[in-house]
């Protein structure tokens, strides 16, 4: 046990150094941690833009909580489309670099540039020009239109930034340079937690914009994060290196890209749309029930996208296992991260159900409010057990390049179960709110269990990208 802590330190320095690791061979345990450690840093500060965000957001009143949040709702969209696209470029990326096919890499990367600039001109241009209408759809009181709209057109205008942090940081993820990823969100969050309070709060010489200076705010950090991307791109700071030349259309390895990226961005689209259902049967409750939804969603997202990121770590060892021709490697890679997930989550976990009343008060101290986000968490905190383990399963499936599996279970998870429930328990049982997020609850704890049950028959394994 001795030896077992004394090594930590030393292989935890190593994981954020960025040093070169072979993931195919050695230490499955290590090589978990080297790979997970940066990347459950990545997603922590990715979680913290929505903290930070709604902290000072709060101040402003439940109107602009609400606005925020139903803008985060139809955002779930687009972050789906751009971690929907990335599995299909981890999946891409990581198989090439454990089949040592470094040219396959920087082709699959390049492919992934040219998705993304084209899924961001589908999504700004409208997410600008009907930002009123888009809350007006979602059920947004009159006073929230007002005070929200320029928040959602900055927002949905600046979807680019959100889509490139996420596909340039799986090209990073699936050739194993996962402190670069990491790095990309430290600087995009620093920088968005500095202008949060100039721009939403006016301080010093800047404006002051209200709930819109929040969605300036982040996206100028995002957009800082994006060049810091580029240009290790461009530098070949990691083991990816992308010229002019590298950057030449591919049509088939796009269209291939293309194949397996719309499985995952099905899978969000079903997962996240459900969301968006949900947040709607929420919406006549009032502003309060939003903005307490609102928190404790967005509490419930910090405390999850670290555990994503050890789940990421999982698809790239499968990938890059699979590429090397070592399938019970990159199984036994799963079990390990699945485990390890298991016990963060748990004791998370605790800390959110004894202290619930203590961590939504950091956001509001309105009675209603209140009492809406702690009901939300305390639910959603019940089944961290589960989530930890479906998602390191469900990350597992798209590092192989599976995508068609976890989107045939969402689909029956959340389209089939979660929204019926919901509406059934919310409306017919007269639970109101709660009914929402006990259906949330049963949704998410189902995906677990199928895609455990799926996972062990190990078709995965045969899976050819």
């Amino acid at each position: 046990a001795l030896r077992w802590w004394q090594a930590w330190p030393a292989l935890i320095r190593q994981a954020l150094s960025g040093a070169e690791f072979d993931y195919t061979r050695g230490s499955v345990g290590n090589a978990v941690v080297l790979l997970a450690v940066p990347m459950m840093l990545e997603m922590s500060m990715e979680s913290l833009f929505a903290i930070v965000d709604i902290w000072f957001v709060a101040s402003l009143g439940p109107e602009a909580v609400a606005a925020v949040g139903l803008t985060e709702a139809v955002l779930t969209l687009v972050y789906a489309v751009a971690i929907g696209a990335s599995m299909g470029t981890t999946a891409l990326v990581s198989r090439c670099i454990g089949a040592g096919d470094q040219p396959g890499a920087r082709t699959a990367a390049a492919q992934t540039i040219w998705l993304g600039v084209a899924l961001a001109m589908l999504i700004a241009l409208p997410g600008v020009v009907y930002a009123p209408d888009i809350l007006r759809l979602m059920g947004a009181e009159a006073s929230v239109i007002e005070q929200g709209s320029g928040y959602t057109a900055v927002m949905l205008g600046g979807s680019v930034t959100i889509l490139f942090l996420f596909l340039v940081n799986a090209i990073f993820r699936g050739a194993g340079d996962a402190t670069i990823a990491m790095r990309s969100l430290m600087l995009a969050n620093g920088l968005n937690i500095v202008l949060d309070p100039c721009l939403i709060l006016g301080w010093g010489p800047f404006p002051e914009m209200g709930v819109t200076g929040a969605a300036v705010a982040s996206t100028i950090g995002r957009g800082a994060g994006v060049l810091y991307q580029l240009c290790c791109l461009a530098r070949g700071s990691g083991r990816i290196r992308l010229d002019r030349t590298s950057l030449a259309l591919a049509p088939d390895v796009l269209l291939r890209l293309v194949r397996v990226s719309a499985g995952g961005v099905s899978q969000f689209l079903i997962a996240t749309s459900s969301w968006i259902v949900l947040m709607r049967l929420v919406a006549p409750y009032g502003s309060a029930a939003v903005a307490g939804y609102t928190i404790g969603i967005r509490i419930l997202a910090f405390t999850l996208l670290p555990a994503w990121g050890l789940a990421n770590a999982a698809a790239t060892l499968v990938g890059q296992n699979l590429g090397a021709g070592e399938p019970q490697r990159a199984e036994q890679a799963v079990w390990y991260a699945a485990r390890f997930n298991a016990v963060v989550l748990g004791a998370v976990a605790l800390v959110c159900l004894g202290w619930t009343p203590q961590v939504i008060g950091l956001f509001s101290d309105d009675p209603e409010v209140l009492a809406y986000g702690i009901s939300c968490l305390r639910i959603a905190a019940l089944g961290y057990g589960f989530y930890a383990v479906g998602m390191v399963m469900v990350q597992a499936f798209n590092g192989a390049g599976d995508t068609d599996t976890p989107t045939l279970i969402n689909l029956g998870c959340f389209w089939m179960l979660q929204l019926p429930l919901a509406y059934t328990l919310s409306r017919s049982a007269e639970l109101g709110a709660d009914g929402v997020f006990l259906a949330m609850l049963a949704a998410e704890s189902l995906v677990a269990v199928v895609a455990v049950i799926t996972f062990r028959r190990g078709r995965w394994k045969h899976r050819v990208v």
